[in-house]
């Protein structure tokens, strides 16, 4: 068995967050999203059809973080 990796956590500006490492998500009724990969993109915008995660709407929107 392999370590567990460490969990980050990027602020893509203008876009997403990036998780990587060991991590899971947990949707309103705490029950497991799928997260396979090593690395996932979350929603800051929220316009993604596919929320938690980011389907690359900020880029239409033009999303700013403010």
């Amino acid at each position: 068995m392999s370590e567990p990796k460490e969990t980050s956590i990027t602020v893509c500006p203008r876009g997403p967050l990036l998780v990587r490492g060991d991590f899971e998500i947990l949707d309103e009724d705490n029950q497991q999203l799928d997260s396979r990969r090593g690395t996932v993109a979350l929603c800051r915008c929220g316009a993604s059809a596919i929320k938690p995660f980011c389907d690359g709407t900020h880029k239409l929107n033009k999303f700013e973080n403010r």
